[in-house]
């Protein structure tokens, strides 16, 4: 029986090897082969011929060649690691590095989403005589070994929700939270509370999770793995991948196919390579902080010593977490930033951190991935005016803490003394004078009727609509910027004609007077971004920052530099990212505008930064921020991981600036999609859309090739967005300037300049 297992062991190992390498035949595989179709042979023939010294020879063959194979293997093979059915899984690891475990939120297929498991584990540690019992919560993607209800790893939004309600649960218990991400990326659903909109709720209060978290990374597909992957530490299994797109994907991309058609392994394998997606890329790049190196073509669930170098290393890691920001450098605090992982388990360190510790904590994590991705955009700027701009950036701070800290604080309490005793005042004087004038009126009974009329003509003020000389409140017919297409002298349909019987629409007038709106039923047909930074926010080029904040091709991805340059050259920009202020009626406000024309939109590590820097300003101007989404088709693939880290980085900026008491607002237009939707922009408490805006997390393409579902053509539409309560509103294109400023009165901001 012994024999029999460890022939089936061998066969197991060969089939594996096998997978892993997508059928390509090398000497070592066709020598395995060989060995075991002999043993097999033998062994048929007559049974219980096969000794256990040979069935030992060629396990140590198997195990010579694994090591030999290990060397030889490309980013694809890595990707096929993970995603075999025997790789070591969630379970796997609560079942081995932890010492007890209670799975909760559900187990197994009766869970409310089976791809995130949650537990809570503890360390046993001994200390002396005693055993401690270090609590830890424990959040992942859970693939298991093939169980199909586990949807490979696919979140669903509500399986993310449910991560972060226990990671909110761990911040309470102030425990530390271990992440495990295992996951080819998000389900794209959009059924509430929405991929996209989930994901970007999970960073926001990930930026300021008041808890300790580690994250370890096996298969890290884009959006998916940044919603349980922003972490104090992140650690990489060595065969693991962590990338923006799967290499898959990106080969669809590349060669622009439809429908059933397949890239070639060829290509695959090609944008497995340019997307730098192994551990050591990611290491170099500063994304991760250590890669834990696997046995052999990656580690299984039989892998017992790779298991507790994991329970090492996480160990290790949250030690490290929790020394950097307790207030008492101990020796102990040292000698864990000296250890090796080997030395980790020697070395107690409690756990528990004070509510002072925990905001350190908070503000080294937010700094550390606002230093992430600098090295992947160029910054043409001047060095004497870096020294300029970060004077001035000095000197506005100094005048907002004087001005609205010091002086502003004492001035809000004199105020609200004065109308405090003002309100009485007025109180006292109603009730003592109020029967007196009642006296008068009754005995000299003259002016009644002047006195009637002007309370008639404030009651109508009061209550009338604002512009009801004009129906509809629009902007007038004379825009700052006129679209290039109302020179044409031509006719077009609306699409509603069939709907609403529209009648045909004259050019010059549709993209002129009636900036791209049918006067008949409404529909907005697509306008230039121009037409918004001019007729809504008032551009003036003078009041642009950043300019010289440049997209580049960090991967050397191949042809990407050429398609950068064409983009360059067609809109005139450097990057898909505008940044300036800018008054609306009067109101100083910080704008970002995101330009389709430029690479649809796509976000890199350029216009990341520059999201960032104008966010920084913004707080330290006390003005409000707006995001104008004018298109984004998600992040630059081309960019890699450089992209998708924008999706913490600029989440972490826009939590600083609220809570700083900034008002940030977000109004998308067109096609807004992916990353940026998932994250900086989808996480702001006031987001808008214009009308005929579409707005998820992955285009009716990629839901129908990724979940075999064919969605409605109105699935994205801001209208399915705002029933959904993704957006909180949707304004007319002739509106918006309006729209803003009624909003830059009546919306959040504590700490705004005109509050």
């Amino acid at each position: 029986m012994d024999t029999e297992r460890r022939i089936q062991d061998i066969k197991d190992r060969l089939s594996y090897i096998r997978d892993i390498f997508g059928g390509k035949e090398g000497d070592h595989i066709r020598l395995l082969t060989a060995k075991l179709g002999e043993v097999l042979g033998r062994e048929a023939a007559n049974p219980g011929s096969v000794q256990g010294e040979e069935l030992s020879r060629l396990e140590d063959l198997f195990d010579f060649s694994e090591r030999k194979l290990d060397t030889l293997l490309t980013p694809m093979d890595r990707v096929r690691i993970v995603r075999h059915p025997q790789r070591m899984c969630l379970k796997d690891i609560l079942e081995n590095v932890y010492d007890n475990y209670t799975e909760i939120g559900g187990r197994g297929e009766f869970n409310i989403d089976p791809s995130m498991l949650i537990a809570r584990a503890y360390f046993a540690r001994r200390v002396g005589e005693r055993v401690i019992n270090q609590m830890i919560m424990v959040i992942g993607q859970e693939k298991g070994h093939g169980e199909a209800f586990r949807n490979g790893g696919s979140v669903k939004p509500w399986g993310n929700a449910k991560a972060l309600h226990y990671m909110k649960v761990a911040e309470t218990e102030n425990i530390p939270v271990h992440t495990f991400v295992f996951t080819p990326g998000a389900y794209p659903i959009e059924d509430w509370p929405g991929a996209a909109q989930q994901i970007a709720r999970n960073l926001y209060e990930m930026a300021a999770l008041k808890a300790p978290v580690i994250s370890v990374f096996s298969e890290g597909g884009s959006g998916g793995a940044e919603a349980v992957g922003l972490a104090d530490r992140r650690i990489m299994l060595s065969h693991g991948y962590y990338s923006v797109i799967s290499p898959e994907g990106a080969a669809a991309i590349e060669g622009g196919l439809r429908g059933e058609t397949r890239a070639t392994p060829e290509l695959i394998e090609k944008c497995a390579r340019q997307l730098r997606i192994t551990a050591q890329d990611n290491l170099r790049n500063g994304y991760v902080d250590r890669v834990l190196q696997e046995p052999p073509l990656g580690a299984r669930s039989t892998h017992y010593e790779f298991f507790r170098e994991l329970r090492r290393e996480l160990i290790q890691a949250t030690n490290e977490a929790v020394s950097e920001v307790k207030s008492m450098k101990l020796f102990r605090a040292m000698a864990v930033r000296a250890s090796m992982a080997d030395d980790a388990e020697a070395i107690f360190m409690r756990w528990t951190l004070s509510a002072s510790a925990l905001r350190r904590l908070v503000e080294l994590r937010q700094r550390k991935y606002r230093a992430m991705s600098r090295h992947a955009c160029l910054d043409g700027t001047g060095f004497f005016k870096r020294i300029a701009t970060s004077a001035r950036g000095a000197v506005w701070d100094a005048h907002s803490f004087l001005r609205y800290d010091l002086l502003g604080r004492q001035k809000k309490r004199l105020d609200s003394m004065f109308e405090e005793l003002g309100a009485e005042a007025h109180l006292v004087r109603r009730k003592l004078l109020l029967p007196l004038k009642r006296a008068m009126d009754t005995i000299l009974p003259v002016g009644n009727g002047e006195q009637q009329k002007k309370g008639d003509e404030v009651r109508d003020r009061l209550t009338r609509l604002s512009c009801p000389e004009d129906g509809a409140c629009l902007v007038g017919s004379e825009w700052a910027w006129i679209s290039p297409r109302s020179q044409e002298d031509r006719t077009m349909s609306c699409p509603n004609v069939r709907t609403h019987h529209c009648p045909d629409l004259w050019v010059p007038d549709l993209f002129g007077d009636f900036a791209g709106v049918c006067p008949s039923c409404g529909h907005h047909f697509p306008m230039e971004y121009q037409w918004y930074i001019n007729n809504v926010f008032n551009f003036d080029p003078a009041r642009e920052f950043n300019q010289r904040l440049e997209s580049m091709n960090p991967l050397n991805y191949e042809q990407f530099d050429s398609k950068l340059d064409q983009a360059k050259e067609k809109t005139g920009l450097k990057s898909a990212c505008i940044t300036f202020e800018t008054a609306i009626n009067g109101v100083e406000t910080v704008v970002a505008v995101f330009c389709a024309p430029f690479r649809g939109g796509s976000v890199g590590a350029a216009e990341g930064e520059k999201f960032i820097r104008a966010a920084e300003r913004a707080a330290r101007k006390r003005q409000p921020f707006i995001a104008y989404v004018h298109g984004t088709a998600g992040i630059r693939i081309q960019e890699g991981v450089n992209g998708v880290i924008q999706m913490p980085r600029c989440t972490i900026a826009v939590r600083r600036y609220i809570d700083a008491g900034g008002l940030y607002l977000v109004l998308y237009d067109t096609n807004s999609y992916a990353g940026p939707v998932a994250s900086f922009l989808g996480c702001s408490p006031y987001q808008f859309a214009v009308q005929s805006a579409n707005i998820g997390f992955a285009g009716p393409g990629v839901i129908a090739e990724t979940t075999g579902m064919t969605v409605s053509p109105d699935y994205h539409s801001a209208y399915h967005a705002l029933s959904r309560g993704h957006i909180h509103g949707i304004w007319d294109r002739r509106e918006v300037k309006k729209n803003l400023h009624q909003s830059l009165l009546t919306m959040g901001g504590r700490n705004l300049y005109y509050r």
